[in-house]
């Protein structure tokens, strides 16, 4: 269910940590709620480029609707993917081409936790899910 700002629940909960640590915990504690990648979706056309650590996205169809799925052995990056996801699969094809997951990504301030690198990946990963 989304907040009143407008975050659902694992991007409030970054929102309302306070402190490093407890948002850094916030964050890895988010990545334990993504969906397991299968091994056989952890293959090159799946992989995307530019993150620091290998990041895998893929697709599948639950009851008609597209899901993404994502993978990383990087618990700060499976946290951030948790984000991500949580939001990208609550909307429709046109409203994910059109989201702006930055500013999302701002509000809820998970952008500070983000080395460049780290945050470079991250674009990746938004470019290919608004794509898809």
């Amino acid at each position: 269910m989304e907040s009143a700002s407008g975050l659902l629940p694992l991007a409030q909960s970054i929102a309302d940590a306070k402190g490093w640590d407890s948002a850094t915990r916030a964050v890895m504690m988010a990545g334990k709620t993504l969906s397991t990648v299968p091994p056989k979706s952890r293959n090159d056309g799946n992989s995307v480029p530019g993150c620091e650590s290998p990041v895998w996205l893929d697709t599948e169809n639950l009851d008609g609707k597209l899901q993404f799925i994502a993978y990383s052995p990087s618990k700060i990056i499976r946290g951030v993917l948790a984000v991500l996801l949580e939001r990208a699969n609550t909307l429709n094809d046109s409203e994910r081409q059109s989201f702006d997951f930055a500013a999302y990504m701002e509000k809820c301030q998970l952008q500070r936790h983000l080395s460049q690198s780290r945050g470079n990946g991250i674009q990746g990963v938004i470019k290919r899910i608004q794509s898809v």
